[in-house]
């Protein structure tokens, strides 16, 4: 039960701080200039280990190595946790690496629920073009495939759909299930 409490407690720091590692690494591989308080949030609670590992991940190809590193040392580190309950260190690498690559496939859906959020909320808000933005990438070639349907954008559908079966195939390759 301990650990159980001690696993929520860590997961909810870990998933706020490498969420904006991912979110950091995101916005610098696309090219999106983030909104000031996006960029203020995002570089105030990732410099503190962005700045340190990029002495020994220097960038290259364009990629900030160093905040993607970061998210995974982040999850890596949670996930340590099981470390209590007897884990081997295999186990707990294996279960860092998938929990990783989840976090991945759930902020790109965290994003593109707020941008639907915002296309019926507010679709001139502020944030709304740096969300856009952030899932154009993802939505450009699925836009080439899915015609508008009398003036309705599924794209958005298509890509959560997408990326629920990649997770889906992420659990199944993990965990055999």
């Amino acid at each position: 039960m301990l650990v159980t409490i001690l696993k929520l407690i860590v997961d909810a720091i870990a998933v706020l701080l490498g969420s904006a590692l991912l979110l950091r690494f995101w916005m610098q591989a696309i090219r999106v200039r983030p909104p000031a308080q996006v960029a203020q949030f995002t570089f105030q609670l990732s410099d503190w280990l962005v700045r340190p590992l990029r002495r020994v991940v220097p960038g290259m190809g364009g990629y900030d190595w160093a905040s993607l590193i970061g998210a995974f040392l982040i999850v890596l580190l949670a996930t340590c946790v099981f470390f209590l309950a007897g884990w081997s260190v295999q186990l707990v690498l294996l279960v860092a690496f998938e929990r990783f690559l989840s976090w991945i496939l759930y902020g790109f859906m965290a994003l593109l629920v707020i941008e639907v959020i915002f296309s019926w909320i507010n679709p001139h808000a502020p944030l709304a073009p740096f969300i856009r933005a952030l899932n154009e990438p993802l939505l450009r070639p699925i836009r080439k495939v899915v015609p508008l349907i009398g003036n309705l954008d599924l794209s958005v559908l298509v890509a959560l759909i997408l990326l629920q079966i990649a997770q889906l195939l992420l659990g199944l390759a993990f965990n055999g299930r």
